[in-house]
């Protein structure tokens, strides 16, 4: 089965780890925009804007360069580009469904009784 260029830049982010949260970028839903131009007739030029989970994550350039170390170890990226952005600030509700059950975000049941201090 071949994979079209899209889905081999997303099964690179699915390898790449907030070193905090043992959940991959992608299902973090901190990767807001990918842009994938062509170059020659198999490299191709890849463009990532992505968030944190907080502005003051120290991680941000260690998990940009992740990103940028992988894409272009492949055979079919030419260079990468990773930028980090807070707009629109990442919330829990980015991520994934199976995201949010291994990190405990389930939602609560109607009949779960509200113990908020507000």
């Amino acid at each position: 089965m071949n994979l079209s260029i899209d889905e081999q830049v997303i099964d690179v982010l699915k390898q790449c780890y907030d070193p905090e949260i043992p959940i991959d970028l992608w299902s973090l839903g901190l990767i807001y925009h990918i842009e994938i131009k062509d170059t020659d007739d198999v490299l191709k030029n890849v463009h990532i804007i992505m968030s944190l989970t907080t502005p003051g994550c120290r991680m941000g350039d260690s998990m940009a360069l992740d990103i940028k170390t992988k894409l272009e170890a492949t055979k079919f990226v030419n260079e990468a580009k990773v930028e980090i952005t807070f707009e629109p600030p990442w919330t829990p509700e980015m991520m994934t469904e199976d995201a949010r059950k291994k990190l405990g975000f389930t939602k609560p049941s109607e009949n779960q009784v509200n113990t908020s201090w507000e």
